[in-house]
């Protein structure tokens, strides 16, 4: 069975495509108010709700779903993301509710709220985007590109620590623990190549999504330098557990103790945080 933290990203691939949107980084959809700076926001994605706190437009933030955990100051209610039940939010009142899927958009839009879609970043590019486009919505402009810029400056300084090598160390990033894993056409596959890796994922093939299962065998055929380890929370998974698996013991990067446990919510969510999982990639790189 795939795991909640497969399902999100599974779930963050798919809306990061709906062709309804005009860019990556989303756009307001009126309701009955379109112009006033929003007072009354809930937030139903833990990404959009991250950068919400980020650049400062919290204390317009009056609700968000039930997985939006950070930071902990945020008013985390049993409102769900995945299935959104628009009388439960209409209930809350607010101006504007921030989605990273349209499915919900347009009752809510037919009951007078506006709405922004922010589907899941495709390239960092898009991580900076929607932190602006959350900043001129929230009249946070200021404050939203100067986080941006910031962002972006935190990460030129990380990938400018990537060791300049002819070869590129093997990568296993695992989702879960029935072995999915993420391409290089994905986000954190980007994110893989750009901190100095090939990847694994990238000769399974399969359905096209860029998120493939794997086999055991064929990871232990690969022989990874490194495994990063996506499921710690969600799936129980260590450096450990990983050991014990049969055959696993063998590969290199069990052998030389370079299994790294990620956070889940830093590793699935794309916002301000992306510079904490970008330089534990960086840092991996570098001692292996």
């Amino acid at each position: 069975m795939i795991r909640r933290c497969v399902l999100a990203v599974l779930a963050a691939l798919a809306l990061s495509t709906v062709p309804a949107l005009s860019s990556p980084a989303g756009a307001v959809r009126p309701g009955a108010r379109s112009e006033a700076r929003p007072d009354r926001i809930v937030s139903l994605s833990p990404t959009a709700t991250e950068m919400l706190f980020a650049i400062g437009a919290g204390k317009q933030v009056i609700a968000v779903d039930d997985q939006s955990d950070y930071p902990a100051n945020a008013p985390r209610t049993d409102l769900s993301g995945y299935e959104p039940n628009v009388e439960a939010i209409a209930g809350y009142r607010p101006d504007l509710v921030v989605l990273s899927g349209t499915d919900a958009r347009r009752q809510l839009e037919n009951v007078g709220i506006d709405t922004l879609v922010l589907p899941a970043a495709e390239t960092l590019g898009d991580t900076y985007a929607q932190i602006r486009k959350l900043g001129k919505v929230t009249g946070r402009r200021a404050k939203a590109k100067a986080v941006a810029a910031e962002l972006r400056a935190k990460i030129a300084d990380i990938l400018d620590q990537v060791p300049d090598r002819g070869s590129r160390p093997l990568a296993y990033y695992e989702l879960d623990e029935t072995y999915f894993s993420a391409d290089s056409t994905t986000f954190i596959g980007r994110l893989l190549k750009l901190a100095g890796f090939a990847n694994v994922a990238d000769e399974a093939g399969g359905d096209n999504s860029g998120y493939p299962q794997l086999s055991a065998e064929a990871i232990i055929d690969a022989d990874p330098d490194v495994i990063f380890l996506a499921d710690t929370e969600c799936c129980g998974q260590t450096a450990q557990t990983v050991a014990r698996r049969p055959g696993f013991a063998q590969i290199t990067a069990v052998k030389e103790g370079r299994v790294v446990e990620l956070d889940d919510d830093v590793a699935s969510r794309w916002g301000p945080r992306v510079v904490e999982l970008l330089r534990t990639m960086v840092e991996a790189r570098t001692s292996s």
